[in-house]
Protein backbone atom coordinates (compact mmCIF):
# COMPACT_ATOMS: atom_id res chain seq x y z
CA UNK A 1 0.00 0.00 0.00
CA UNK A 2 2.58 3.02 -1.24
CA UNK A 3 0.94 3.90 -3.91
CA UNK A 4 -0.18 7.74 -4.18
CA UNK A 5 -3.32 7.51 -4.22
CA UNK A 6 -3.54 5.30 -1.06
CA UNK A 7 -1.06 7.59 0.67
CA UNK A 8 -2.90 10.82 -0.36
CA UNK A 9 -6.41 8.97 1.07
CA UNK A 10 -4.54 7.65 4.26
CA UNK A 11 -3.32 11.25 5.00
CA UNK A 12 -7.16 13.14 4.32
CA UNK A 13 -8.22 9.87 6.54
CA UNK A 14 -5.58 11.38 9.36
CA UNK A 15 -6.42 14.58 9.08
CA UNK A 16 -9.93 13.88 10.05
CA UNK A 17 -9.39 11.95 12.50
CA UNK A 18 -7.13 14.42 14.07
CA UNK A 19 -9.32 17.40 13.65
CA UNK A 20 -12.39 15.29 15.39
CA UNK A 21 -10.34 14.13 17.90
CA UNK A 22 -8.89 17.32 18.64
CA UNK A 23 -12.45 18.88 18.82
CA UNK A 24 -13.85 15.90 21.26
CA UNK A 25 -10.93 16.31 23.78
CA UNK A 26 -10.90 19.96 23.99
CA UNK A 27 -14.79 19.70 24.22
CA UNK A 28 -13.58 17.00 27.66
CA UNK A 29 -10.58 19.46 28.49
CA UNK A 30 -13.51 21.91 29.48
CA UNK A 31 -15.88 19.53 31.15
CA UNK A 32 -13.47 17.83 33.43
CA UNK A 33 -11.64 21.44 34.21
CA UNK A 34 -14.77 22.98 35.26
CA UNK A 35 -15.89 19.29 37.06
CA UNK A 36 -12.19 19.53 39.01
CA UNK A 37 -12.79 22.53 40.68
CA UNK A 38 -14.44 20.95 43.94
CA UNK A 39 -11.28 19.38 44.92
CA UNK A 40 -9.38 23.13 45.33
CA UNK A 41 -11.74 23.76 48.11
CA UNK A 42 -10.84 20.36 50.11
CA UNK A 43 -7.20 20.23 48.95
CA UNK A 44 -6.45 24.14 49.17
CA UNK A 45 -9.29 26.31 50.52
CA UNK A 46 -6.92 29.35 50.71
CA UNK A 47 -5.88 29.43 46.88
CA UNK A 48 -9.55 28.10 46.12
CA UNK A 49 -10.83 31.36 45.05
CA UNK A 50 -7.33 32.05 42.93
CA UNK A 51 -7.75 28.36 41.19
CA UNK A 52 -11.31 29.03 39.96
CA UNK A 53 -10.27 32.19 38.32
CA UNK A 54 -7.24 30.40 36.65
CA UNK A 55 -9.72 27.33 35.27
CA UNK A 56 -12.12 30.01 34.07
CA UNK A 57 -9.68 31.42 32.02
CA UNK A 58 -8.26 28.06 30.68
CA UNK A 59 -11.86 26.47 30.15
CA UNK A 60 -12.35 30.20 28.00
CA UNK A 61 -9.01 29.41 26.44
CA UNK A 62 -10.20 25.85 25.39
CA UNK A 63 -13.80 26.92 24.22
CA UNK A 64 -11.70 29.59 21.71
CA UNK A 65 -9.76 26.70 20.34
CA UNK A 66 -12.93 24.59 20.02
CA UNK A 67 -14.75 27.22 18.15
CA UNK A 68 -11.65 27.47 15.86
CA UNK A 69 -11.85 23.31 15.36
CA UNK A 70 -15.27 23.91 14.42
CA UNK A 71 -14.62 27.15 12.22
CA UNK A 72 -13.54 25.96 8.11
CA UNK A 73 -10.43 28.04 8.31
CA UNK A 74 -9.59 26.51 11.82
CA UNK A 75 -10.90 22.99 10.44
CA UNK A 76 -8.20 23.36 7.17
CA UNK A 77 -5.19 24.76 9.68
CA UNK A 78 -5.73 22.36 12.72
CA UNK A 79 -2.12 21.72 13.16
CA UNK A 80 -1.91 25.34 14.70
CA UNK A 81 -3.71 24.15 17.82
CA UNK A 82 -3.65 20.56 17.54
CA UNK A 83 -2.24 20.07 20.91
CA UNK A 84 -3.55 23.12 23.11
CA UNK A 85 -6.56 20.79 24.30
CA UNK A 86 -3.80 18.81 26.28
CA UNK A 87 -1.10 21.94 26.65
CA UNK A 88 -3.67 24.36 28.75
CA UNK A 89 -4.59 21.94 31.12
CA UNK A 90 -0.77 20.71 31.44
CA UNK A 91 0.43 24.32 31.99
CA UNK A 92 -2.47 25.03 34.40
CA UNK A 93 -1.53 22.11 36.49
CA UNK A 94 1.98 22.61 37.33
CA UNK A 95 1.19 26.16 37.61
CA UNK A 96 -1.22 24.86 40.80
CA UNK A 97 1.60 22.65 41.89
CA UNK A 98 3.93 25.76 41.71
CA UNK A 99 1.58 28.17 43.84
CA UNK A 100 0.59 25.41 46.39
CA UNK A 101 4.22 25.15 47.26
CA UNK A 102 2.81 21.35 48.11
CA UNK A 103 6.06 18.96 47.12
CA UNK A 104 3.67 16.13 47.93
CA UNK A 105 0.83 17.25 45.79
CA UNK A 106 -1.49 14.83 44.80
CA UNK A 107 -2.56 16.85 41.35
CA UNK A 108 0.98 15.61 39.75
CA UNK A 109 -1.98 12.63 39.13
CA UNK A 110 -3.77 15.01 36.91
CA UNK A 111 -0.47 14.70 34.33
CA UNK A 112 -1.03 10.98 34.14
CA UNK A 113 -4.57 11.64 32.94
CA UNK A 114 -3.06 13.80 30.66
CA UNK A 115 -0.75 11.57 29.50
CA UNK A 116 -3.43 8.86 29.02
CA UNK A 117 -5.81 10.82 27.27
CA UNK A 118 -3.13 12.07 24.81
CA UNK A 119 -2.84 8.24 24.30
CA UNK A 120 -6.10 7.48 23.96
CA UNK A 121 -8.01 11.04 22.28
CA UNK A 122 -4.97 11.50 19.39
CA UNK A 123 -4.21 9.28 16.08
CA UNK A 124 -0.82 11.17 16.29
CA UNK A 125 2.43 8.90 15.29
CA UNK A 126 4.46 7.43 17.61
CA UNK A 127 7.25 10.04 17.73
CA UNK A 128 4.63 12.91 18.28
CA UNK A 129 3.37 10.76 21.65
CA UNK A 130 6.98 10.21 22.47
CA UNK A 131 7.60 14.11 22.21
CA UNK A 132 4.21 15.03 24.52
CA UNK A 133 4.84 12.25 26.89
CA UNK A 134 8.87 13.46 27.28
CA UNK A 135 7.69 17.35 27.96
CA UNK A 136 4.76 16.29 30.65
CA UNK A 137 7.78 14.13 32.58
CA UNK A 138 10.46 16.75 31.96
CA UNK A 139 8.08 20.17 33.12
CA UNK A 140 7.05 18.23 36.54
CA UNK A 141 10.44 17.53 37.25
CA UNK A 142 11.38 21.05 36.69
CA UNK A 143 8.88 22.34 38.44
CA UNK A 144 9.70 19.96 41.57
CA UNK A 145 13.30 21.27 41.52
CA UNK A 146 12.05 25.17 41.37
CA UNK A 147 9.90 24.82 43.89
CA UNK A 148 9.84 27.41 46.84
CA UNK A 149 9.95 24.35 49.00
CA UNK A 150 12.57 21.79 47.81
CA UNK A 151 10.71 18.59 47.27
CA UNK A 152 11.77 15.96 48.88
CA UNK A 153 13.66 13.90 46.60
CA UNK A 154 12.00 10.25 47.57
CA UNK A 155 8.75 11.97 46.19
CA UNK A 156 9.67 13.53 43.50
CA UNK A 157 11.54 10.19 42.18
CA UNK A 158 8.37 8.22 43.48
CA UNK A 159 6.19 10.52 41.22
CA UNK A 160 8.75 11.02 38.18
CA UNK A 161 8.62 6.99 38.30
CA UNK A 162 4.80 6.65 37.95
CA UNK A 163 4.58 9.41 35.37
CA UNK A 164 7.56 7.59 33.03
CA UNK A 165 5.80 4.40 33.13
CA UNK A 166 2.71 5.90 32.61
CA UNK A 167 4.39 7.15 29.25
CA UNK A 168 6.18 3.99 28.52
CA UNK A 169 2.82 2.52 27.96
CA UNK A 170 1.07 5.72 26.49
CA UNK A 171 3.89 5.66 24.13
CA UNK A 172 3.50 1.96 23.49
CA UNK A 173 -0.01 1.34 22.85
CA UNK A 174 0.18 4.59 20.45
CA UNK A 175 2.83 2.69 18.32
CA UNK A 176 0.20 -0.21 18.41
CA UNK A 177 -2.54 2.04 17.56
CA UNK A 178 -1.02 3.75 14.94
CA UNK A 179 -0.22 0.40 13.39
CA UNK A 180 -3.75 -1.03 13.92
CA UNK A 181 -5.97 2.26 12.45
CA UNK A 182 -3.47 1.75 9.06
CA UNK A 183 -4.36 -1.60 8.82
CA UNK A 184 -7.95 -0.66 9.38
CA UNK A 185 -7.68 1.85 6.55
CA UNK A 186 -5.75 -0.76 4.63
CA UNK A 187 -8.38 -3.24 4.40
CA UNK A 188 -11.33 -0.58 4.18
CA UNK A 189 -9.30 0.33 0.96
CA UNK A 190 -9.13 -2.87 -0.44
CA UNK A 191 -12.74 -3.63 0.34
CA UNK A 192 -13.05 0.18 -1.71
CA UNK A 193 -11.26 -0.88 -4.58
CA UNK A 194 -12.97 -4.42 -5.08
CA UNK A 195 -16.07 -2.59 -4.75
CA UNK A 196 -15.10 -0.20 -7.69
CA UNK A 197 -14.06 -3.18 -9.73
CA UNK A 198 -17.09 -5.31 -8.93
CA UNK A 199 -19.07 -2.47 -10.12
CA UNK A 200 -17.09 -2.07 -13.03
CA UNK A 201 -17.34 -5.22 -13.77
CA UNK A 202 -21.08 -6.07 -13.22
CA UNK A 203 -21.65 -3.11 -15.28
CA UNK A 204 -19.54 -4.20 -18.12
CA UNK A 205 -22.05 -7.90 -17.93
CA UNK A 206 -24.87 -5.15 -17.90
CA UNK A 207 -23.67 -3.92 -21.17
CA UNK A 208 -22.85 -7.42 -22.23
CA UNK A 209 -26.40 -8.64 -21.92
CA UNK A 210 -27.55 -5.65 -23.25
CA UNK A 211 -25.68 -6.50 -26.24
CA UNK A 212 -26.53 -9.92 -26.50
CA UNK A 213 -30.34 -9.33 -26.02
CA UNK A 214 -29.95 -6.53 -29.25
CA UNK A 215 -27.95 -8.97 -31.24
CA UNK A 216 -30.69 -12.02 -30.40
CA UNK A 217 -33.64 -9.27 -31.54
CA UNK A 218 -31.49 -8.72 -34.40
CA UNK A 219 -31.05 -11.93 -35.17
CA UNK A 220 -35.18 -13.21 -34.49
CA UNK A 221 -36.08 -10.29 -36.79
CA UNK A 222 -33.55 -11.63 -39.69
CA UNK A 223 -35.65 -14.90 -39.24
CA UNK A 224 -38.62 -13.41 -39.10
CA UNK A 225 -38.15 -11.32 -42.00
CA UNK A 226 -37.10 -14.39 -44.25
CA UNK A 227 -40.42 -15.80 -43.63
CA UNK A 228 -42.14 -12.28 -44.51
CA UNK A 229 -40.01 -11.59 -47.54
CA UNK A 230 -40.86 -15.20 -48.77
CA UNK A 231 -44.83 -14.71 -48.07
CA UNK A 232 -44.73 -11.24 -49.89
CA UNK A 233 -42.42 -11.35 -52.64
CA UNK A 234 -45.21 -14.26 -54.29
CA UNK A 235 -48.30 -11.87 -54.46
CA UNK A 236 -46.23 -9.08 -55.38
CA UNK A 237 -45.07 -11.10 -58.26
CA UNK A 238 -48.93 -12.19 -59.04
CA UNK A 239 -50.02 -8.14 -58.72
CA UNK A 240 -46.73 -6.96 -61.06
CA UNK A 241 -48.29 -9.48 -63.70
CA UNK A 242 -51.71 -8.37 -63.51
CA UNK A 243 -50.63 -4.79 -64.00
CA UNK A 244 -48.71 -5.58 -67.15
CA UNK A 245 -52.13 -6.99 -68.11
CA UNK A 246 -54.26 -3.79 -67.30
CA UNK A 247 -51.41 -1.52 -68.57
CA UNK A 248 -52.44 -3.58 -72.43
CA UNK A 249 -56.26 -2.88 -71.58
CA UNK A 250 -55.98 0.50 -71.45
CA UNK A 251 -55.94 1.20 -74.95
CA UNK A 252 -60.02 -0.29 -74.79
CA UNK A 253 -61.07 2.55 -72.63
CA UNK A 254 -62.89 5.66 -73.70
CA UNK A 255 -60.10 7.88 -74.72
CA UNK A 256 -61.51 10.65 -71.88
CA UNK A 257 -61.35 7.46 -69.47
CA UNK A 258 -57.44 6.81 -70.41
CA UNK A 259 -55.68 9.57 -68.56
CA UNK A 260 -57.36 8.88 -65.17
CA UNK A 261 -56.85 5.41 -65.75
CA UNK A 262 -53.27 5.48 -66.52
CA UNK A 263 -52.91 8.15 -63.47
CA UNK A 264 -54.12 4.96 -61.36
CA UNK A 265 -52.14 2.37 -62.66
CA UNK A 266 -49.03 4.82 -61.75
CA UNK A 267 -50.24 4.78 -58.40
CA UNK A 268 -50.47 1.05 -58.24
CA UNK A 269 -47.52 0.43 -59.57
CA UNK A 270 -45.31 3.34 -57.34
CA UNK A 271 -47.13 1.69 -54.72
CA UNK A 272 -46.18 -2.14 -55.71
CA UNK A 273 -42.71 -0.64 -55.77
CA UNK A 274 -42.95 0.88 -52.74
CA UNK A 275 -43.71 -2.59 -51.16
CA UNK A 276 -41.10 -4.11 -52.68
CA UNK A 277 -37.90 -1.54 -51.93
CA UNK A 278 -39.63 -1.78 -48.12
CA UNK A 279 -39.13 -5.85 -48.02
CA UNK A 280 -35.42 -5.02 -49.81
CA UNK A 281 -34.71 -2.86 -46.84
CA UNK A 282 -36.27 -5.41 -44.34
CA UNK A 283 -34.27 -7.80 -45.90
CA UNK A 284 -30.66 -5.82 -44.65
CA UNK A 285 -32.06 -4.34 -41.87
CA UNK A 286 -29.37 -7.00 -39.56
CA UNK A 287 -26.63 -6.37 -41.76
CA UNK A 288 -26.50 -2.99 -42.96
CA UNK A 289 -24.43 -2.46 -45.96
CA UNK A 290 -22.22 0.77 -46.75
CA UNK A 291 -23.91 1.78 -49.06
CA UNK A 292 -25.14 5.43 -49.00
CA UNK A 293 -27.44 5.88 -51.87
CA UNK A 294 -27.51 8.14 -54.69
CA UNK A 295 -28.63 11.45 -53.61
CA UNK A 296 -32.52 12.74 -53.68
CA UNK A 297 -34.05 16.13 -53.71
CA UNK A 298 -35.75 16.30 -50.07
CA UNK A 299 -39.23 17.80 -51.38
CA UNK A 300 -39.64 15.41 -54.35
CA UNK A 301 -39.73 12.38 -51.51
CA UNK A 302 -41.77 14.33 -49.21
CA UNK A 303 -44.54 14.75 -51.67
CA UNK A 304 -44.43 10.77 -52.18
CA UNK A 305 -44.45 9.98 -48.39
CA UNK A 306 -47.27 11.99 -48.33
CA UNK A 307 -49.23 10.57 -51.18
CA UNK A 308 -49.20 7.09 -50.05
CA UNK A 309 -50.39 8.60 -46.57
CA UNK A 310 -53.03 10.73 -48.13
CA UNK A 311 -56.02 8.84 -46.96
CA UNK A 312 -55.45 9.01 -43.27
CA UNK A 313 -54.31 12.33 -42.88
CA UNK A 314 -56.38 14.08 -45.56
CA UNK A 315 -59.43 16.20 -43.84
CA UNK A 316 -58.09 15.53 -40.50
CA UNK A 317 -54.60 16.43 -40.18
CA UNK A 318 -53.05 19.75 -41.37
CA UNK A 319 -49.94 19.65 -43.00
CA UNK A 320 -47.09 22.49 -43.25
CA UNK A 321 -44.28 22.21 -44.90
CA UNK A 322 -41.26 24.04 -45.91
CA UNK A 323 -38.81 22.95 -47.40
CA UNK A 324 -35.58 24.78 -48.98
CA UNK A 325 -35.60 24.59 -52.99
CA UNK A 326 -33.06 21.85 -54.11
CA UNK A 327 -32.29 20.48 -50.66
CA UNK A 328 -31.18 17.57 -51.10
CA UNK A 329 -30.06 14.38 -48.89
CA UNK A 330 -27.25 11.34 -49.62
CA UNK A 331 -29.70 8.60 -48.53
CA UNK A 332 -31.22 7.36 -51.30
CA UNK A 333 -35.07 7.74 -52.45
CA UNK A 334 -36.33 4.39 -51.36
CA UNK A 335 -34.69 4.70 -48.02
CA UNK A 336 -35.32 7.74 -47.36
CA UNK A 337 -39.16 7.48 -48.24
CA UNK A 338 -39.59 4.65 -45.73
CA UNK A 339 -38.06 6.41 -43.26
CA UNK A 340 -40.09 9.13 -43.82
CA UNK A 341 -43.29 7.22 -44.33
CA UNK A 342 -42.47 5.19 -41.29
CA UNK A 343 -42.08 8.66 -38.63
CA UNK A 344 -45.87 10.22 -40.48
CA UNK A 345 -47.23 7.51 -39.89
CA UNK A 346 -46.23 7.42 -36.43
CA UNK A 347 -47.17 10.61 -35.86
CA UNK A 348 -50.70 10.48 -37.66
CA UNK A 349 -51.32 7.28 -35.19
CA UNK A 350 -50.06 9.66 -32.13
CA UNK A 351 -52.37 12.95 -33.03
CA UNK A 352 -55.71 10.20 -33.31
CA UNK A 353 -54.65 9.81 -29.14
CA UNK A 354 -54.96 13.19 -28.23
CA UNK A 355 -58.50 15.19 -27.82
CA UNK A 356 -57.58 18.98 -29.59
CA UNK A 357 -59.67 21.74 -27.82
CA UNK A 358 -58.10 25.07 -29.22
CA UNK A 359 -55.97 23.86 -32.08
CA UNK A 360 -56.17 21.25 -34.95
CA UNK A 361 -53.74 18.81 -35.41
CA UNK A 362 -50.98 19.41 -37.48
CA UNK A 363 -47.95 18.39 -38.69
CA UNK A 364 -44.55 20.31 -39.61
CA UNK A 365 -42.31 18.83 -41.92
CA UNK A 366 -39.32 21.48 -42.30
CA UNK A 367 -35.59 20.98 -44.53
CA UNK A 368 -32.97 23.00 -44.27
CA UNK A 369 -29.23 23.14 -44.89
CA UNK A 370 -26.68 23.72 -42.17
CA UNK A 371 -22.89 23.22 -41.64
CA UNK A 372 -22.81 21.51 -44.99
CA UNK A 373 -25.63 19.04 -43.87
CA UNK A 374 -29.09 18.41 -44.74
CA UNK A 375 -31.86 18.49 -42.07
CA UNK A 376 -35.32 17.66 -42.08
CA UNK A 377 -37.58 17.38 -39.09
CA UNK A 378 -41.16 16.21 -38.78
CA UNK A 379 -42.49 17.45 -36.12
CA UNK A 380 -46.45 16.85 -34.79
CA UNK A 381 -48.56 18.56 -31.64
CA UNK A 382 -49.75 15.25 -29.97
CA UNK A 383 -49.02 13.81 -26.72
CA UNK A 384 -45.49 13.94 -26.90
CA UNK A 385 -42.99 10.69 -25.89
CA UNK A 386 -42.94 9.62 -22.15
CA UNK A 387 -39.47 10.45 -20.18
CA UNK A 388 -38.99 6.51 -19.47
CA UNK A 389 -39.58 5.25 -23.08
CA UNK A 390 -37.15 7.85 -24.73
CA UNK A 391 -34.02 5.26 -24.22
CA UNK A 392 -35.83 2.45 -25.99
CA UNK A 393 -38.24 4.07 -28.80
CA UNK A 394 -35.27 2.81 -31.25
CA UNK A 395 -35.03 -0.69 -30.58
CA UNK A 396 -36.64 -3.51 -31.69
CA UNK A 397 -40.00 -4.68 -30.98
CA UNK A 398 -40.65 -1.94 -28.24
CA UNK A 399 -43.94 -0.65 -28.65
CA UNK A 400 -46.50 1.30 -26.27
CA UNK A 401 -49.46 0.33 -28.91
CA UNK A 402 -52.02 -2.12 -27.93
CA UNK A 403 -51.77 -5.49 -29.03
CA UNK A 404 -51.98 -6.12 -32.42
CA UNK A 405 -51.74 -2.37 -33.25
CA UNK A 406 -47.36 -2.18 -34.10
CA UNK A 407 -44.71 -4.57 -33.61
CA UNK A 408 -42.65 -2.35 -32.73
CA UNK A 409 -39.96 -2.17 -36.03
CA UNK A 410 -41.26 1.65 -37.48
CA UNK A 411 -38.54 3.76 -35.72
CA UNK A 412 -36.01 0.76 -34.83
CA UNK A 413 -36.00 0.21 -38.85
CA UNK A 414 -35.61 4.18 -39.55
CA UNK A 415 -32.55 3.80 -37.06
CA UNK A 416 -30.89 1.02 -38.75
CA UNK A 417 -31.17 2.97 -42.28
CA UNK A 418 -30.18 6.24 -40.74
CA UNK A 419 -27.61 4.84 -39.37
CA UNK A 420 -25.93 2.95 -42.20
CA UNK A 421 -26.09 5.44 -44.33
CA UNK A 422 -24.23 7.61 -42.92
CA UNK A 423 -26.76 10.21 -40.96
CA UNK A 424 -28.13 10.70 -37.62
CA UNK A 425 -31.49 10.55 -36.34
CA UNK A 426 -32.78 12.21 -32.95
CA UNK A 427 -35.86 13.35 -30.99
CA UNK A 428 -37.02 16.12 -28.96
CA UNK A 429 -40.28 16.04 -27.17
CA UNK A 430 -42.66 17.47 -24.38
CA UNK A 431 -44.96 15.31 -23.01
CA UNK A 432 -48.72 16.75 -23.93
CA UNK A 433 -46.99 19.62 -26.05
CA UNK A 434 -45.05 18.17 -29.23
CA UNK A 435 -42.90 15.80 -30.52
CA UNK A 436 -40.02 15.82 -33.06
CA UNK A 437 -37.57 13.74 -34.97
CA UNK A 438 -35.00 15.32 -36.97
CA UNK A 439 -32.85 13.81 -39.64
CA UNK A 440 -29.73 14.96 -40.43
CA UNK A 441 -27.58 13.36 -43.97
CA UNK A 442 -24.85 14.70 -45.82
CA UNK A 443 -26.39 16.64 -49.32
CA UNK A 444 -22.68 15.52 -51.00
CA UNK A 445 -20.94 11.94 -51.72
Amino acid sequence: MNSAEFQQAYARQNRQDQVYYSTLATALSIILNLSCSVMDHFMYPDLAGLFFKVRLASVLLLALVWIWFKSPWGNAHHRIFGATWYAIPLTMILWMIYVANDPDSPYYAGLNIILVAVGLLSPWTYRQNLISASLVVVMYVLVGLLMPTAQPLNYLINNTTFLLLTAVIVVAGTGAGARRRRREFELRWELDQSRKVTEASLQQLKENELQLVQNEKLASLGRLSAGIIHEINNPLNFATTGLYTLRHKEKFLAPDQQAEYAEVLRDVEEGIHRVKTIVADLRTFSHPDTDRGEPVEVAGVVTLALRFLGNEWREHVQIETQIEPHLTMHVGQNKLTHVLVNLLHNALDALKTKAFLHEKPTIWITGSMAAGRSRLSIRDNGPGIAPQHLGKIFDPFFTTKEVGEGMGLGLSICHRIVESSGGKISVRTEPGFFCEFVLEFSAKA
